[in-house]
């Protein structure tokens, strides 16, 4: 985790590249997670693994946040977030349900599919408004395999 990279590095930059995906379902609702550590709603992600591609990392953190499985499509973007100590490099694709049963993992709060009016009402983390309406603009939506 953060901690003990932070232990490892000192007062280095850190970098991460890490994956987050948009997953909407049959009826367009958008699959979100809202954080443990902070109560922020935000789409599954988190930093790759060494070894590991940045397809293959989205799909482990969507199972492991939501225990869904997903299979990865287009790149919808890539965003940059430079702070002291930190510089996160994260790419952003859409995705669709292959398998699994939604079930949130022990790191997050819960997981389940929003509307869009619900969307306007919850706490995001920053950036994900503007991160939803540009993969919106510009990627026709992937949607899950109903069962």
């Amino acid at each position: 985790g953060e901690r003990e990279a932070e232990a490892v590095a000192g007062d280095r930059t850190l970098m991460f590249v890490g994956a987050r995906a948009a997953i909407r379902d049959e009826v367009g609702r958008l699959l979100l997670i809202r954080r443990s550590d902070d109560g922020f709603w935000t789409l599954p992600a988190g930093a790759m693994e060494l070894g590991e591609s940045i397809s293959d990392c989205a799909v482990r953190e969507v199972r492991e946040e939501t225990g869904l499985i997903v299979e990865v499509g287009t790149l919808a973007c890539v965003v940059e977030n430079i702070s002291e100590g930190y510089h996160y490099v994260i790419l952003d694709y859409l995705a669709r349900v292959i398998g699994g049963d939604l079930i949130p993992g022990s790191d997050v709060k819960t997981a389940r599919f929003i509307t869009e009016p619900e969307l306007q009402q919850l706490p995001l983390t920053d950036g994900l408004a503007t991160l939803i309406e540009r993969a919106r603009a510009t990627h026709a939506a992937w949607f899950t395999s109903s069962r």
